[in-house]
């Protein structure tokens, strides 16, 4: 079950590249962008991840903080935000339970193979901590625009 827009956002404390650590409610009263992404360092999660790097200016021009969520380490975060000069927080959830709260822990399938791994979801959590949009199964192309446009409505 994915949550829906106006449910409360499930707050997480999470490791972060840079050997840091973010929790959701100590962000309380500004808009946050939760990114869900399979694999540090793929194409559609490199493609994803550049499209929020290079949209990071009006991300912040709309008062909207950026968080890249998957079950990579903190160090292939590392590794993968030098990489590309990604200017906003990578969380790791390695164990998945953030992954599990926020519904995007899926059944997948591919080439006939049926495994379990994160389905790429984007949340817009508002200032007040309730989820404001949900954009689920996404397709990059396109998407950091749409996700902009909803973060300055």
């Amino acid at each position: 079950m994915t949550l829906q827009a106006g449910a409360a956002a499930p707050d997480f404390t999470l490791p972060t590249d840079g050997g840091g650590s973010v929790t959701l409610s100590s962000l309380k009263g500004q808009q946050v962008i939760i990114y869900f992404y399979p694999k540090d360092d793929t194409t559609g999660c490199t493609a994803e991840a550049c499209g929020f790097r290079d949209a990071e200016a009006s991300f912040r021009g709309a008062k909207t903080k950026v968080i890249g969520i998957s079950k990579d380490s903190v160090a292939r975060h590392d590794k993968f935000k030098k990489k590309y000069e990604l200017p906003f927080t990578l969380a790791s959830d390695e164990h998945g339970h953030t992954c599990e709260d926020y519904g995007v822990w899926k059944e997948k399938s591919m080439y006939g193979r049926t495994y379990m791994g994160i389905e790429r979801t984007t949340f817009l959590v508002g200032a007040d901590g309730k989820i404001k949009h949900v954009w689920n199964k996404v397709k990059v192309a396109g998407h950091v625009a749409e996700v902009l446009k909803a973060a300055g409505e």
